[in-house]
């Protein structure tokens, strides 16, 4: 599978690799480095307020610009696409001089991004890769397929197969789990998926896991936006269908604490955690407080952090760097083709959590306070 999977995956998009990797992008002219900062608005599109995720980074990255004196256009989508292309055409219109955009749907944008091109505004893609245009300048994210290494890795050490080393845990199969994807209209769920299969196919081909639905392509297992009640509905539906003999599952690969806890809901609602039926371990992504708080209580196994201050800090850099007719700094030009081009990145570190992780990681970091853990409430 590996990264030539997610080649395959991508389809059509990614067979023109190359073609047009020498296109000049949006940011190509538009020297603005002699403006004082309060001259320069910077428009940032981020895609949900639904996930507190997105609320965080939309205000990192807007609190981060201010303080160094920039106007911030922030607007938020509400998972609506029409929404998100009309408040990226306003920005472009009113004049943004750089646009940080976190897609919906990572093909949507194309003719925003033309139309940005033409007016000389940089665009900056944000976590998800805008896909099928040479208008895109810059990258800031993670290695998202190193993140679904860690998601799968994560699961098979809480099931026990795996010690938190690396070494071979105690545990033996055959074990029942079920799998989960993002969004398939999300660069990101590609990476988070190949990157968690490669590491979970091994385990499966010798029958230690055993996906009792056989629902295992990213079309079977997507979750459409993200959803936590759509990943809730269909582990309903798994329970109903696959679970109706007596057998239990043990663990549950999701790439991300909403849809972890409407899996975790599922569950609870058919009698898991109660009594002998213990609740399967269950993965996550993004450190969202109500699922660190079901972490440190022992009900989800494990999340991924991804700090957005950093991702912020880097989206903030990007910026001072395309307004002052610079190239920002990457440290990835090789991966990130999005079908047109290969965007350069600059890729973050990230961590995984489990309960014994929450203080380090998360709470003498200031990301979380041990009050927002206990409560599972972040304050306001």
């Amino acid at each position: 599978m590996g990264r030539k999977f997610l080649i395959a995956l991508g389809g059509a998009m990614l067979t023109l690799s190359m073609a047009a990797c020498s296109g000049g992008g949006a940011g190509s002219s538009g020297d603005k480095s002699g403006e004082k900062p309060s001259d320069l608005t910077i428009g940032v599109s981020m895609p949900t307020q639904t996930s507190e995720r997105w609320i965080a980074d939309g205000n990192a990255v807007k609190s981060k610009l201010e303080a160094k004196g920039y106007k911030v256009d922030l607007q938020y989508a509400g998972d609506d696409i029409p929404t998100q292309s009309q408040q990226v055409d306003q920005m472009i219109t009113q004049g943004a001089d750089v646009l940080v955009i976190a897609a919906i749907d990572g093909t949507a944008l194309n003719s925003q991004l033309q139309a940005a091109a033409a007016a000389k505004i940089p665009v900056i893609s944000y976590d998800r890769l805008i896909r099928g245009s040479k208008d895109v300048d810059f990258y800031v994210s993670f290695d998202n397929y190193k993140v679904g290494v860690a998601q799968g890795t994560a699961l098979l050490v809480g099931l026990g197969l795996l010690n938190k080393d690396g070494s071979k845990g105690t545990a033996k199969g055959p074990l029942n789990v079920e799998l989960f994807a993002g969004s398939l209209d999300d660069n990101n769920t590609q990476y988070f998926y190949g990157g968690a299969m490669d590491t979970l196919k091994p385990f499966i081909d010798d029958g230690t896991l055993v996906v009792k639905s056989k629902q295992t392509t990213p079309e079977q297992i997507a979750t459409l936006r993200w959803q936590q009640e759509t990943a809730q509905k269909r582990m309903e539906n798994l329970l109903t269908s696959s679970y109706n003999d007596g057998s239990k599952v043990d663990g549950v690969l999701s790439p991300y604490d909403g849809i972890s806890r409407g899996i975790i809901t599922a569950l609870q609602n058919a009698g898991y955690g109660s009594g002998a039926k213990k609740l399967p371990v269950v993965t996550g992504q993004d450190a969202e407080i109500a699922s660190i708080k079901l972490i440190n209580d022992g009900v989800q196994g494990s999340t991924i952090f991804k700090d957005t201050r950093l991702l912020a800090d880097q989206a903030v850099n990007a910026a001072e760097a395309f307004l002052q007719k610079k190239q920002p700094q990457a440290n990835d030009t090789k991966t990130y083709d999005n079908g047109v081009k290969v965007v350069p990145a600059y890729l973050l570190p990230f961590a995984t959590v489990y309960k014994d992780d929450i203080k380090a990681t998360l709470i003498d970091s200031g990301y979380w306070t041990a009050e927002e853990v206990a409560a599972g409430q972040a304050k306001k």
